[in-house]
């Protein structure tokens, strides 16, 4: 289970950055999820995967799982949605001021 995950890990962290390399906006928007998929499945990973097992400590339970992990990358879930909808809109606004979606300003001028 471990070389899936840091493999799906790999390949996110890959496919963002090269498409932040791009020089239009939405791949760059992408890329940056993409990014943010993978910091996302680390931290969660980081916790350790236990299947059926309670988050919460208890004494009839065998074991338990970490829930920090579990919180932090909810809350990065919600922040990074909200990033991502702050960027959508800045980058329609820049495609609606200039009539184009180059990130470049050599070339675009």
């Amino acid at each position: 289970m471990e070389p899936l995950i840091a493999a799906t890990i790999g390949l996110l962290t890959t496919a963002g950055i090269y498409l932040m390399l791009r020089a239009r906006t939405f791949p760059v928007i992408l890329g940056l999820t993409f990014l943010s998929y993978a910091v996302n499945i680390f931290i969660f990973v980081s916790g350790r995967l236990a299947v059926n097992l309670p988050a919460i400590i208890d004494k009839a339970a065998t074991g338990y799982t970490d829930p920090l992990p579990q919180a932090l990358v909810l809350t990065a879930i919600v922040i990074s949605f909200g990033m991502t909808a702050v960027l959508v809109l800045m980058s329609l606004g820049a495609w609606l001021t200039t009539g184009h979606d180059r990130v470049d300003l050599e070339d675009s001028q």
